[in-house]
């Protein structure tokens, strides 16, 4: 959540100036540089919500946790990512049509200082979210790597339009026209990945070996017969069904269920819990 205000102070002083300055400066290129970070604080925001929500504890309405926040935060914020893209294409266009001078010099030293914020904070709010395996927070910084993007691209577009001169007035339009579909890419990139974890999709990487290897190696586990995983927020849940020697007794077996659940979670921090069902051999 930290990383997240962060974000939005940044995006707040960065949206004023690439406003101002494409104001200035005749760029439509960096005004809609300014509408995608505008929309990034609003998205900032669903995000900083979403997070606060699932970090809540299990309650009686919701003994699993409020976990699924997190996933329905990211699909809003890629939708609204889309939402900015199609705004960006409409103006673009407009701004094409339209005869216009080209963009003031000065401008491009503004893009050159936002590229370099934007993807600094892209690295630093991507890695958290790496480390506490959020969705949401990786949607989020991919906001901040998307914003860099469309300023890259003003950044050819104006060049372009100055170094060209007359005739190459509405290059960086077509710059920003071209940004927004990169801009769209990405949303539906972040979008699949939230839908997949609000529909319980096992996830990837390779956990369930993991769960499967910490399960079978506990003593009096015959074979992990089933093992089912999903992703609730920031945690994973697991259901197995065990193999054991159908002639010990229930407690033997209680036993058994406890230490593969001890076993799992000490070695994958972020399960938070593992339901187990025993069963004899076939």
């Amino acid at each position: 959540m930290r990383s997240t205000l962060i974000g939005i102070g940044f995006n707040a002083l960065l949206a004023a100036i690439k406003g101002i300055a494409g104001f200035l400066g005749n760029s439509y290129a960096l005004i809609a540089d300014a509408i995608e970070s505008t929309s990034d604080i609003f998205s900032s925001l669903i995000v900083w919500g979403g997070l606060k929500i699932a970090s809540k504890p299990p309650d009686a309405d919701h003994p699993y946790g409020h976990g699924k926040a997190e996933p329905i935060a990211a699909a809003t914020v890629a939708l609204a990512l889309i939402g900015a893209a199609i705004i960006i294409v409409f103006q673009s266009v407009h701004e094409i049509i339209t005869p216009h001078h080209a963009p003031a010099p000065f401008t491009l030293i503004v893009l050159v200082v936002v590229v370099a914020v934007k993807e600094s904070l892209f690295r630093f709010v991507f890695k958290i979210g790496t480390d506490v395996n959020s969705t949401a927070v990786k949607t989020d910084a991919w906001h901040h790597r998307s914003d860099a993007i469309t300023s890259s691209a003003a950044f050819v577009g104006i060049s372009v339009a100055l170094i060209g001169g007359v005739g190459y007035e509405s290059a960086d339009d077509w710059a920003a026209l071209l940004a927004s579909i990169v801009i769209a890419y990405n949303a539906y990139r972040l979008f699949i990945p939230a839908v997949l974890e609000l529909m319980d999709t096992s996830p990837s990487g390779g956990l369930e070996m993991k769960v499967r290897k910490s399960a079978v190696a506990v003593e009096g586990v015959q074979y992990v017969e089933k093992c089912y995983i999903r992703k609730n927020g920031f945690e994973y849940y697991v259901d197995l069904h065990l193999t054991v020697d159908g002639d010990m007794t229930v407690r033997a077996a209680h036993e058994i269920a406890h230490d593969v659940k001890d076993a799992i979670r000490a070695a994958n921090p972020m399960v938070a819990d593992v339901l187990v069902h025993v069963e004899p051999p076939l």
